[in-house]
């Protein structure tokens, strides 16, 4: 799939706490600002750490974004976790792409809407890194759409690791790669 380039593009992510929902969006905005754009992150999380809601919103686009990026319809929805997920569905313009950690998130996708389904968590248990399943379904997410470089993707998430986990930067890299490597595979598979 290729996408252009030259327009905003606005994604939003859910899940729960714990999922890295926080940490997928900071760096894929990281990584499109190293390729030169824009990009402005909302989040909303609750005040546990692990198992309440967590959402963020980013823009990303060719030139500075100048107003808050809450946004009425989106390009994408990235859905770890189901228990936010309806109000954002709905934000989906048609043509737009819904990436599903399955068996999970099991909502269809609407008339025109794309539906990915990434068994992120799955292949993270088989991993034996059940926390990476975000960065499994942020490399599928940048392998499927190439909104940004897998590289640069990588390069922002060693950059956004603070001292105390950086000793994940190459389990987190591996992860990324294992899910550009799924998107790779339903592609050609016909899946997606």
């Amino acid at each position: 799939m290729t996408i252009a380039l030259d327009i905003e593009r606005e994604i939003l992510f859910t899940g729960i706490g714990g999922q890295g929902i926080q940490l997928m969006t900071k760096v894929l905005a990281a990584a499109a600002a190293r390729e030169g754009r824009y990009a402005m992150v909302f989040g909303v999380y609750h005040g546990a750490m692990r198992g309440s809601p967590s959402d963020t919103t980013l823009v990303v686009g060719p030139e500075p974004i100048e107003a808050p990026p809450i946004v009425p319809a989106c390009w994408s929805v990235v859905a770890m976790h189901p228990a936010s997920l309806p109000p954002l569905l709905a934000k989906l313009r048609s043509g737009g792409l819904f990436f599903a950690n399955e068996p999970l998130v099991e909502q269809p996708a609407a008339d025109g809407v794309t539906r990915i389904a990434v068994p992120a968590t799955r292949l993270a248990e088989r991993a034996g890194n059940l926390v990476g399943a975000g960065m499994i379904m942020l490399g599928a997410f940048v392998a499927h759409t190439r909104l940004v470089a897998l590289d640069h993707v990588v390069e922002a998430m060693r950059a956004a690791l603070p001292a105390h986990r950086a000793r994940m930067a190459d389990a987190n890299e591996a992860l990324l790669q294992r899910g550009a490597e799924q998107a790779r595979d339903l592609a050609a598979s016909g899946v997606a």
